[in-house]
């Protein structure tokens, strides 16, 4: 994969029908999998080294970002979501790589700004469920 534009990689939210909105102008995006491991280590571990248990490890996906709101229907959206609790479904768009899909939860919210600029906002989300990759064509 050659070197791609940050602005392309995508935060959307479903909006029902199967249909996905953009729903802000993130800045800065970042997406991490991780998978705890399960230690299955014993007593009679050849040379005490240690021995994990594969596939059965808890798998989640976190997604963090910070820009602007695209528009005050995407602020509330988001803002109404944090503060209900709800786990919304979301796709993260990669460019050239693909789209991770998945029902995840606002963990983080945070809002600032300058005095002599824009306000801004972060956000942080944390899968909720089966998280899905699809390739782009």
């Amino acid at each position: 994969m050659s070197a791609q534009r940050g602005k392309d990689l995508l935060l959307k939210l479903a909006t029902g029908g199967g249909l996905y909105q953009t729903c802000a102008g993130l800045r800065s995006k970042r997406i991490a999998f991780n998978a705890e491991a399960v230690d299955v280590t014993d007593a009679d571990a050849t040379g005490r080294w240690r021995q994990l248990l594969a596939g059965s490890g808890v798998q989640r996906a976190s997604v963090s970002g910070s820009g602007i709101f695209k528009d005050a229907t995407s602020d509330e959206l988001i803002r109404t979501a944090f503060f209900n609790g709800d786990i919304l479904n979301w796709q993260i768009v990669v460019p050239d790589f693909g789209t991770v899909s998945g029902a995840f939860q606002i963990i983080a919210l945070e809002y600032g700004g300058a005095h002599d600029g824009e306000v801004t906002f972060e956000i942080a989300l944390e899968s909720a469920g089966v998280v899905s990759f699809g390739v782009h064509p």
